[in-house]
Parts: C-alpha cells; sequence; structure tokens
C-alpha cells in the first residue's frame, strides 16, 4: 500500500485550495518579492540548468511600482493566508503594461495565472488603457500560450544590451558644428519644482508624439521621489531634444554594479544618430560617476535605427524577450524614431 504524500497546492484530502484575488497591501511586499525570486529562479534553473542566486540580478521591482501604481498590483492568496501568485501592472497614460506576472512553480496548471491577468485586464480597462503591452521569453510556449489566451500577440524582439564602461575617461561625443548650439544634460533633481512641472509637461510633448497618449510621468516622479536614480534631460539651448529615466543599483530596477535606462527617448523633429551617440555618452558619465562597472540599454527590434546605433557604440545582447500587445494603437511604432524602453 502507497503512503498517500501531500503536495504542495492541495490540501491533505486532493483538492484544489481557494485562492483570492485581491489588491496588495503593504504588509504583502516582501512576500510578494519572495514569490517573484522564487517563481522566476525556479524557470531560470529549468532554462539554464544552473540556479542563478538572484533571479533578477539584483533588481527590484515589488516595492516602488506599488507604491507608484497601487491600484495596478494584485495577488494570489491561497486560504486567506499564503501569497502564491502576483502581478504587477502600470499605465503609462494610454498605454498599460503588464508584468512581472509570476505564480508559484507548485501551483501552475490552476488557472491561477489567468486570474491575475484577468485583474490586471480589468484595471486597464478601469484606466482607458486603449494599448496593452507585455514580454516574455520567446522560447516558453507555455508564456506565449498564456497571453495568447487574452488577446496579446507575438510582436518583436526587445534586446536587452549592456557595455562596459571604460575605466578612463568617459567617450567624447562628436563636437558640433561651428555655429551650432551644443547638446547640454541637466539632471531632473537638480531642478526647482516649478521647473520639474514644465519638465513634465516637455517630456509628455515627446511621448506623446512617439505613442499618442502615452505618459511617463509617474515613471519619472517615482524615480524622483525615492532617489530610485535620476532623469537625464538632454537640451539644446531652450529646446528639450530627449530625456533618460535612469535607474541606480539600490532598491530600483538596476541590477547590481549597473546603470539601467527604463526608457530613452528623442524628440521625432530631433531624431538624429549624432543626438543618440551622444546621450549613450552622456549615460555612460553619469555611470561612470557612480562608479559602476557597465550600462544596460534595452531595445525594441522595431525601432531598428536606434539597435543600429547602440551595435554601432559597442553594446551587445545580454538576453532578449518578446513583446506582445494587444489593443490600439498596435505597431505604432515608427522604426526611425530613437527610442529605447523596456516593458519588463
Amino acid at each position: 500500500m502507497r503512503a498517500t504524500v501531500d503536495r504542495a497546492g492541495l490540501d491533505p484530502q486532493g483538492r484544489l485550495p481557494k485562492v483570492q484575488i485581491r489588491r496588495v497591501r503593504k504588509g504583502d511586499l516582501s512576500k510578494v518579492r519572495d514569490v517573484m525570486e522564487q517563481t522566476f529562479g525556479d524557470f531560470l534553473e529549468r532554462q539554464l540548468g544552473t540556479r542563478p542566486r538572484q533571479a533578477f540580478g539584483g533588481a527590484q521591482y515589488v516595492h516602488h511600482r506599488w507604491l507608484m501604481e497601487p491600484w495596478g498590483c494584485f495577488v494570489a492568496e491561497e486560504d486567506s493566508s499564503k501569497i502564491v501568485g502576483a502581478a504587477l501592472a502600470v499605465t503609462w497614460g494610454t498605454v498599460g503594461v503588464l508584468g512581472p506576472v509570476a505564480v508559484l512553480t507548485n501551483y501552475h496548471n490552476q488557472t491561477i495565472g489567468q486570474q491575475l491577468i484577468r485583474a490586471a485586464q480589468d484595471f486597464f480597462d478601469e484606466n482607458k488603457a486603449t494599448l496593452h503591452g507585455c514580454v516574455t521569453y520567446p522560447t516558453s510556449p507555455k508564456h506565449l500560450y498564456l497571453y495568447h489566451k487574452f488577446g496579446y500577440r507575438p510582436k518583436h524582439l526587445t534586446a536587452v544590451m549592456s557595455r562596459t564602461i571604460d575605466r578612463g575617461g568617459a567617450r567624447v561625443p562628436a563636437s558640433p558644428k561651428p555655429g551650432k548650439t551644443p547638446l547640454t544634460a541637466r539632471r531632473f533633481s537638480t531642478l526647482e519644482e516649478a521647473k520639474k512641472k514644465a519638465a513634465l509637461a516637455r517630456i509628455h510633448r515627446i511621448t506623446n508624439a512617439i505613442c499618442r497618449g502615452m505618459d511617463l510621468a509617474k515613471e519619472i516622479e517615482i524615480v524622483d521621489g525615492l532617489a530610485l536614480g535620476d532623469t537625464v534631460l538632454l537640451e539644446r539651448g531652450r529646446d528639450l531634444i530627449g530625456f533618460a529615466i535612469c535607474h541606480t543599483p539600490g532598491v530600483s530596477e538596476a541590477p547590481a554594479g549597473a546603470l539601467y535606462v527604463k526608457f530613452l527617448a528623442i524628440d521625432p523633429p530631433h531624431r538624429k544618430a549624432e543626438h543618440l551617440e551622444q546621450f549613450v555618452a552622456t549615460i555612460e558619465g553619469f555611470g561612470q560617476e557612480l562608479g559602476v562597472q557597465r550600462v544596460i540599454l534595452p531595445v525594441y527590434a522595431r525601432y531598428w535605427t536606434a539597435y543600429n546605433i547602440l551595435v554601432q557604440c559597442g553594446y551587445q545582447i545580454d538576453f532578449t524577450m518578446v513583446r506582445m500587445q494587444r489593443g490600439k494603437p498596435e505597431d505604432y511604432e515608427d522604426p526611425a524614431d530613437l527610442v529605447l524602453d523596456d516593458w519588463r
């Protein structure tokens, strides 16, 4: 006679537990972080054959995302006592970005992931987000099919690229043409409050030109408010040429030892290769000031011009994810736009 062995995810009688989907509370944050680390650690161990010491390389996603968008963060709770899954979602104006989504390995195949995604979808609808997106592993049929169930369609790859920073002086960008006002960089954190509001309005004009209704204000404000990094403003005289939301190591989305750019954009009327090249050199200089070893720049492959410029600047692909989208304006990206963005 074989002994009965309890399996996580089932009660002693072999029945599925009662799982409730609810919004994240402050007391859940450390548990949610543990669920994310454990779930992605399990997945990467299956893929790589060895378990990474840290699933995200030291990057943090939970605490500041909850502070930024508390109504978009959900947990799956078993019998009102154990958190077994979580999903984070944020709206960038009319764009809804979903993820990470995680369910503990022993609780797979119980529709918990689907329930979490459905809650996030309702949140997007409540906030009138017309375009929804996420990124996932292109080699995982299970992940692709999960999002496909909700109408997400796989698009292009996102290449997460990096470059080791030279220990010597920062790369010197090309000199401006004679008689032309040089590009300069300022940091959002150094502005007075009134000027911060004006800068956010100027940044919104750039993002709205790239994708109608897109607004990154809350990402910039949370980085500023929690000192997660800084937003670098590229200017020529009074004109804002571009901006870059940068995370620095600690409690941000930057892995240990790296400066990570969450979103960078050059204003479409000023989209010249030399502008992006100089901006990258400026960001590398920022990284050198911080004493980090490398700069991480993500680029969506549909922005082909931007990808080529990063390759010419010496950046190499660390790994790729596939972007999935549903809604409108689908395929809004102009391949000539100089945009670096990460929807993780």
